[in-house]
């Protein structure tokens, strides 16, 4: 497995934000990091993404990654920016054939059989299960992985802290990304002390949950 998808299955949760001012991407990044996850996903759902993942990476303790990549000319601009993996909602071949092509870690976002096999078929180990709620939950997911036994899965969507713990014991889960503890109006408010307090107490959960 690629190095990159090892340290995101040694932190196992990752958050998933969207920002829409830049200028609150480093104060985000030392919330993260005095939270103990040292580690988020910046959407492509605003304008705000290149440069908040720029202003994010020059904290060296943050693993940025971007989000929401539809398009290799995002891709292009989340790498150049400083993106160290790509996340995408679907799957897209030209995207994923591009990070692959040039060892970008990506993960396509699947939820279906034939999602998976065309993973597969770019040597692709990890995938994200999305919207891992909505498509049925854990129970979906256990039905999808059980053919597959040699992927790896980062489910998103509908994760918080009711239901992360059950998710992560299933083994074959990598990491989970959720937004609980990252929410856009905690970002806007300037709460990043909150943010820290809610990014501990997620950690300080996943790291109770042993694989079933």
């Amino acid at each position: 497995m690629n190095a990159i998808l090892n340290k995101l299955a040694a932190i196992r949760v990752i958050p998933v934000v969207a920002i829409q001012n830049a200028d609150d991407a480093q104060p985000l990044a030392d919330a993260l990091c005095n939270g103990g996850l040292p580690c988020a996903e910046i959407t492509f759902r605003t304008a705000a993404a290149a440069q908040a993942i720029h202003n994010m990476a020059q904290n060296k303790k943050m693993l940025v990654g971007a989000g929401t990549v539809l398009k290799i000319d995002q891709v292009k601009a989340a790498v150049d920016a400083g993106a160290q993996f790509i996340v995408a909602p679907g799957f897209s071949d030209k995207v994923v054939g591009y990070c692959v092509k040039n060892n970008i870690p990506v993960t396509p976002g699947i939820c279906t059989p034939t999602d998976i096999e065309r993973a597969l078929d770019y040597d692709l180990d990890v995938v994200k299960f999305f919207p891992a709620e909505a498509f049925g939950g854990l129970i979906t997911l256990k039905a999808l992985s059980a053919p597959y036994n040699m992927m790896k899965f980062i489910p998103t969507g509908g994760i918080g802290v009711n239901n992360l713990a059950e998710y992560l014991a299933f083994p074959p889960v990598l990491a989970c990304g959720g937004s609980w503890m990252v929410k856009t109006d905690l970002i806007c408010g300037g709460k990043f002390d909150l943010i820290a307090k809610l990014t501990r107490e997620a950690v300080d959960l996943a790291s109770q949950v042993k694989k079933s």
